[in-house]
């Protein structure tokens, strides 16, 4: 899976990458979680990440939101457009932009 290799990168403490654009790269609910994982590291300086048109589906939507309210996470924009996140998918990502730990903006 390709996002595994990317997030793998991501928490190399040489990546420098601020920014990710993943739009429309069939990445599913496993992708999401390997990505998610790696914003919850400190190496990872992600700051921007689009994961519009995808099919991160209501599991990936999670993996998301918990690696929101992760203290280390630096992420302020992410896009999850077309994802057929679900309702529940929104639920968990509202639940994560009220968190304290939450940099979205």
């Amino acid at each position: 899976d390709g996002a595994k290799y990317l997030a793998e990168a991501l928490c190399h403490s040489n990546c420098k990458l601020q920014e990710l654009h993943l739009f429309g790269n069939n990445i599913g609910p496993d992708g999401a979680k390997y990505l998610a994982e790696a914003l919850c590291l400190s190496h990872c300086k992600l700051q921007k990440l689009n994961l519009g048109n995808n099919n991160i589906g209501e599991d990936g939507a999670n993996f998301l939101a918990e690696a929101l309210c992760h203290s280390n996470c630096t992420l302020h924009t992410l896009n999850f457009s077309a994802s057929a996140i679900g309702d529940d998918g929104a639920k968990y990502l509202a639940e994560a932009l009220c968190h304290s730990n939450c940099k979205l903006q």
